[in-house]
């Protein structure tokens, strides 16, 4: 078990670290040695949500970040963040946070932003550790 939390979380780093190339489920699964099928059917066991999910929730939160903190234009943050066009960026933040990223943008009020996740623990490298010797 711990060493799919292991494997899991290897992959949300690198999906972190790789988002704005629009990583795939291929490359993702080789990160870790296991087929894309299964490493899809433990991503969901474990975070609750499928990696297209997660991938779309972190790239809105970023670019909503992106928005309120920077002064690129929205064109600009949709293609960096992975959006085919300002539209499918607008479709995709009135969706999730109920307004458009313009107003947004004009008045940032707390939306809630889908977070980085971390599915393993101190407590369980140490039991994995415990495990191994």
């Amino acid at each position: 078990m711990y060493e799919w939390n292991e494997a899991i979380q290897k992959m949300i780093d690198w999906i972190e670290v790789n988002i704005t190339e629009n990583p795939t489920l291929i490359e993702m699964s080789q990160q870790i040695g296991y087929s894309p099928y299964y490493c899809s059917v433990q991503f969901h066991k474990i975070c609750g949500m499928t990696i297209k999910n997660y991938v779309s929730g972190r790239r809105l939160a970023l670019a909503a970040v992106a928005l309120r903190d920077t002064d690129e234009r929205i064109i600009d943050i949709a293609v960096k963040y992975g959006f085919s066009s300002q539209e499918a960026l607008t479709r995709a933040f009135r969706s999730l946070f109920g307004c458009t990223p313009a107003a947004y943008r004009r008045n940032p009020l707390p939306v809630p932003l889908p977070i980085y996740k971390t599915v393993i623990f101190p407590e369980q490298y140490q039991k994995l550790h415990k495990v191994l010797r």
